[in-house]
């Protein structure tokens, strides 16, 4: 009974990793509270949580074939032994996997530069824009 309810756990969060895989891969999944790579950096914008769950994505599919194949095979009832040692492999395997891609996305989030600002005091249109240069540098037509 216990390997059929441990099976099933497995399939579920395989199905959920798959689909923050692929939403993750393709760049629509949003920022939120439960699902994607959820670090200081990642939440800091959209840009950068898209970016790390983009490299996270294979990883993280990597781990729902792995938990929905361990599921299956819980499933199939193995022997006692068999599948105490298949579900431990199987949550190790998923656990070191999603790991490395949240890391490896967190990583790709810190690459990610902020939005810059519209003006930086260094175009040639700073004499039209009001309050565009930079504080303390003296407007040159005046």
């Amino acid at each position: 009974m216990l390997s059929v309810v441990l099976g099933a756990v497995l399939l579920l969060v395989g199905v959920a990793l798959g689909a923050v895989a692929v939403t993750g891969a393709r760049g629509t999944l949003r920022r939120n509270r439960f699902a994607g790579v959820r670090t200081a950096t990642t939440l800091s914008s959209e840009q950068a949580f898209a970016a790390a769950n983009r490299v996270a994505a294979p990883l993280v599919g990597a781990a729902a074939i792995v938990a929905v194949a361990g599921g299956a095979v819980s499933l199939a009832r193995p022997d006692v032994l068999l599948g105490v040692i298949l579900l431990v492999v199987t949550v190790l395997g998923v656990l070191v996997l999603a790991g490395i891609g949240g890391a490896l996305g967190d990583r790709a989030a810190h690459l990610v530069e902020d939005e810059p600002t519209p003006c930086a005091g260094t175009c040639a249109g700073c004499d039209l824009i009001e309050g565009c240069r930079p504080a303390g540098v003296a407007n040159p037509a005046s």
